[in-house]
């Protein structure tokens, strides 16, 4: 399967779940291209986006995997080609 570039938004509402998704970013590190971490403290939020290359199936299964985690909101938009 061909490689595609992806962009990923995650908004993180609670801070116990920082741990995991951190966890989570590093196992997939290698389709990591770019990373860009806000932390809100007004809001008591952070937000991170990230550039990938990968796999559909790798950004899916990240993609995935950290919707899974509590307190998380997060959504990918994946290049056609």
């Amino acid at each position: 399967m061909e490689n595609r570039i992806a962009v990923l938004a995650i908004v993180i509402d609670e801070p116990e779940a920082v741990r995991r998704v951190n966890d989570i970013l590093h196992e997939n590190s290698d389709i990591i291209i770019g990373r860009m971490g806000i932390p809100y403290r007004e809001r008591s939020v952070s937000v991170i986006s990230l550039t990938l290359d990968g796999t559909p199936d790798r950004i899916s299964s990240l993609t995935g995997k950290l919707g899974q985690i509590d307190g998380i909101s997060v959504k990918a938009a994946i290049s056609k080609k």
